[in-house]
């Protein structure tokens, strides 16, 4: 179709304003009359609102598009019991989204067929004017659910999918990864349009796994409610880090209605909503530290790899990490660390819910992940005036920039934004985090010119305005 080729010719602009210094333009784009006097309905599917930027960006785009022209509907599946569970967006948005049970993370034939007839029973009720799926399950099941419904009722729904990031690479071996490009290049067809979340990664879908055509994909970057995290800087760090995990009780997460401690990563139903936290927190001179789920693809033994380097190499920094996050890699972390003998330099503090007020306590944020779509915690480090050191994988390079310099060591270098190293190098990565300590200078320009950069690209307006023209721009062409 050529809706990515050419802008409707009866089209105005607009300027829309964001967050300082983040005012855009805006096309809008006139309906047809077959929706031109009613709201544009959107149901909008995920696999699960477990802890992550897809159900961050799931819920701006439920709330925030314009309830004059939109309406939205939010299918979501089950959170796993080994996940991080982040519905309590959805209460916080005034969201009530349909929870289809046999939506889950783990593939099942027949939950997955039972999910399907959900999702086309859901479709044929609701009856929206476009399908937007999020994250592969919801992918499968929600674009072949609109696209059976098209063929039996006759109908014209849009279908969208957003790549938050993808599975061809660093999940699985080599045939189950092309069983999945296979699957991925038949669904691009029976879809309208494909969101890639950055450059890099339309480069991958097109280009390098030939996913899906170039004029079938729009980048849309995610965006944030970056007010808490742009604020936090303004605040004084606090002198013992303890202050901030014993600061109240919405430092906790709760996960399939049990509490999680946050300091020792467990689960129990008794246990105490507040468990003293080691001393060797108390007050290192830098503190480095990793956020996101403790599975294969984001690597944290490579940042534990690197931090026993660092300190071996270091011997007169005085350094601490921490690990904030969990998931079903814990205890096998927790074990190599004592292996290592890390235990006195390592915290595991689990899922945080203040993680502003965490992020600018810290001095250096990192990155590990084999593979990424567009790396949330690099935004929040980065909106916080935090620096940040990370792997080249998916869309991590279009944040930190171009390399100002040639590599300074091996295993890393110095782009506009902060510090880019190779997958898989614990030395060059531990190099990277020595070459940060060293150069407060650095530290500063880089931190200030990522604070600028993801001010000017990744705020919640500027997202939710690019949805709003993107969804009637598809309309238009009815």
């Amino acid at each position: 179709m050529r809706l990515l080729e050419e802008v409707n010719s009866s089209t105005f602009l607009s300027k829309k304003s964001g967050p300082p210094g983040s005012d855009f333009y805006s096309f809008s784009v006139v309906l047809p009359c077959s929706v031109r006097n009613r709201k544009i309905k959107i149901l909008r599917i995920i696999a699960r609102l477990n802890i992550g930027g897809p159900a961050i960006h799931t819920a701006l785009l439920t709330q925030g598009l314009d309830p004059d022209r939109f309406q939205s509907v939010l299918v979501a599946g089950k959170v796993s019991a080994k996940e991080g569970d982040m519905s309590y967006l959805a209460d916080t948005y005034g969201i009530k989204p349909i929870i289809i049970s046999d939506l889950q993370r783990e593939i099942s034939i027949v939950n997955d067929v039972m999910c399907f007839f959900s999702i086309l029973r859901i479709i044929n009720q609701e009856k929206p004017d476009i399908v937007h799926t999020h994250t592969a399950k919801a992918g499968t099941v929600g674009r072949i659910a609109a696209f059976i419904h098209n063929l039996i009722y006759g109908g014209k729904i849009r279908v969208v999918h957003t790549f938050h990031g993808h599975v061809f690479h660093g999940y699985f071996g080599m045939i189950m990864s092309t069983i999945f490009i296979l699957i991925e290049r038949i669904l691009a067809k029976i879809t309208d349009l494909v969101i890639a979340i950055s450059e890099s990664q339309k480069n991958e879908l097109v280009n390098k796994y030939r996913i899906v055509r170039a004029s079938k994909v729009r980048v849309v970057k995610l965006g944030f409610d970056l007010e808490p995290f742009l604020l936090s800087k303004d605040k004084p760090k606090v002198k013992n880090l303890t202050q901030i995990f014993h600061s109240g009780e919405s430092n906790f997460v709760t996960e399939q209605g049990r509490t999680r401690d946050l300091t020792a990563g467990v689960v129990d139903d008794q246990i105490p909503r507040r468990t003293p936290l080691s001393n060797k927190m108390a007050s290192p001179e830098w503190k480095i530290g990793i956020v996101g789920r403790l599975v294969p693809i984001k690597n944290h033994k490579m940042f534990l790899e690197s931090a026993k380097i660092f300190l071996e190499q270091n011997p007169s920094i005085k350094a601490f990490f921490l690990i904030i996050g969990d998931g079903e890699l814990r205890e096998e972390l927790i074990a190599y660390c004592k292996q290592q003998g890390l235990s006195d330099h390592i915290q595991f503090c689990g899922w945080q819910k203040k993680l502003p007020e965490i992020y600018s306590n810290l001095d250096i944020v990192a990155l590990t992940s084999n593979n990424e779509g567009t790396p949330v915690s690099l935004i929040e480090a980065m909106a916080c005036s935090v620096p940040v050191i990370a792997t080249d994988a998916g869309g991590v390079r279009d944040l930190l920039g171009n390399s100002q310099l040639d590599v300074v060591s091996d295993g890393f270098k110095i782009c506009e934004r902060g510090i880019l190293c190779r997958d898989n190098d614990a030395k060059g990565f531990a190099g990277g985090m020595k070459y940060l300590v060293n150069n407060k200078r650095l530290r500063e320009e880089r931190a200030s010119a990522a604070k600028s950069f993801v001010v000017q690209n990744f705020s919640k307006e500027r997202l939710v305005r690019e949805m709003e023209l993107l969804y009637t721009e598809l309309l238009s062409f009815l």
